[in-house]
């Protein structure tokens, strides 16, 4: 085994080290404080159906996406960072739509990739408090009141997910995910963590304890692509993507001007290029 070298760790600035830590309206943390009056409750019922609502029409005409997280508090300069970037080039190459967070570090890496290959790019967060900004290489940040809401629509939109290193945010945004597809609630979905070295410790934990204690399947620890390499996270995506979509995507519905949708901010998939990345000695016919 060769000897592991030691990671560099985040140098974040104030802001990203807050970010996303507080929202802008904490109607979520007063939700959560336990029963409150009828007229609370049927209030906040209405507002939780109308962020679903715009978290719909906001991505209904975005396409395919990807979702890649991972920590705010890498800078420019880390490999993580370019990491991300990478994997956010070659995903609109590919013609997918990048969903982040929104945020600075490993996601606006990921964003900044999707612009470098000239491909759709998005942001999805809570309110923001006026000192924090999203990023500046996306086309359409939505934000939203409830955290929850916006890890429903987060799901509902991505074909895939990548995780770079990153926090608690991460792990849960992962874990998740993970849980969706052991229970059937989301079939044919990439789970992929990019950054063999950092994740190594939390691999080996599911491997010694969680299967040797028959607390998990084998099968939910094998759908887990751990990498280092775009290309072959590129892969394991496009095969599940061929398997969705065959070799056409169009969308479902078309948007209407008098409901006041959006043309299509997606590019159509590129299925000659995932093809190369599954075969990639077969000479194209």
């Amino acid at each position: 085994m060769n000897e592991s070298t030691e990671l560099e760790p985040a140098k974040p600035t104030p802001q990203q080290q807050e970010w996303g830590k507080v929202s802008a309206e904490p109607m979520e943390e007063r939700f959560l404080q336990g029963p409150r009056t009828r007229r609370f409750e049927l209030a906040r019922l209405f507002r939780i159906m109308f962020e679903f609502l715009k978290g719909f029409r906001a991505l209904h005409f975005v396409g395919p996406c990807v979702t890649v997280f991972g920590s705010a508090r890498f800078k420019e300069d880390h490999q993580y960072y370019g990491l991300a970037r990478d994997m956010g080039r070659e995903l609109a190459k590919a013609g997918f739509t990048v969903m982040t967070g929104g945020g600075p570090g490993v996601m606006e890496a990921a964003n900044r990739g999707a612009k470098d290959a000239g491909g759709p790019s998005i942001g999805c967060n809570i309110r923001l408090p006026m000192e924090q900004k999203p990023n500046p290489y996306l086309d359409r940040f939505i934000e939203f009141r409830y955290f929850f809401v916006r890890k429903v629509i987060l799901v509902k939109y991505s074909y895939a997910f990548v995780a770079l290193p990153g926090g608690y945010g991460t792990l849960d945004e992962f874990f998740e995910i993970a849980t969706l597809v052991q229970t059937g609630k989301v079939r044919n979905f990439p789970l992929i963590l990019m950054g063999v070295e950092f994740w190594e410790p939390l691999i080996a934990f599911m491997r010694e304890r969680l299967i040797a204690l028959g607390t998990i399947d084998r099968a939910d620890y094998e759908r887990i692509l751990v990498t280092d390499s775009p290309v072959e996270a590129m892969k394991y995506i496009a095969e599940a993507a061929i398997k969705e979509f065959g070799f056409t995507w169009q969308p479902r519905v078309k948007p209407r001007w008098y409901l006041g949708e959006k043309s299509l901010l997606f590019r159509p998939i590129h299925f000659t290029k995932l093809r190369q990345w599954l075969w990639p000695n077969r000479t194209p016919g």
